[in-house]
């Protein structure tokens, strides 16, 4: 394969970005709503609370608190059974978030990926774990 420029790169990666950008209007749902849902189906207990879903996206509080409130009004996330101690609220799929991520937009990337040989898929992980550390988020 030719060498393909970093502009070319940059392209293609913007390309696959908005297009799972726009799948994630599924299930009368926003891509944020759906990366939380993600979230809190695959992180450990005491990881499920607001903020530590904005720590893992680097975004503020504010507005992932809109999407956490949001998601418990339809129904897919609730305050879970069992509280620790302090302030931050642990939070738990309900049964209906759980049969919505069943229609995971982000499945057929999935696919694709695991469609990759393993040292492909290692040296995907590689780039995008890097590009994400060097670019920084937020607007400039």
């Amino acid at each position: 394969m030719a060498r393909i420029s970093a502009s070319a790169l940059a392209e293609l990666l913007e390309l696959v970005a908005r297009m799972l950008h726009s799948r994630g209007y599924a299930e009368d749902l926003f891509p944020a709503q759906w990366m939380a849902l993600r979230y809190f189906a695959k992180t450990s207990t005491e990881r499920r609370t607001a903020s530590d879903l904005a720590r893992f996206q680097g975004l503020a509080n504010g507005p992932v608190s809109r999407t956490v409130r949001t998601l418990i009004t339809k129904g897919l996330l609730a305050k879970a059974e069992v509280q620790p101690r302090g302030r931050a609220e642990v939070l738990d799929l309900t049964d209906a978030g759980r049969k919505v991520l069943e229609s995971d937009p982000t499945f057929e990337l999935e696919r694709a990926i695991a469609g990759l040989d393993e040292a492909d898929q290692e040296a995907t992980a590689r780039a995008l774990e890097t590009i994400l550390r060097r670019v920084p988020s937020g607007p400039r």
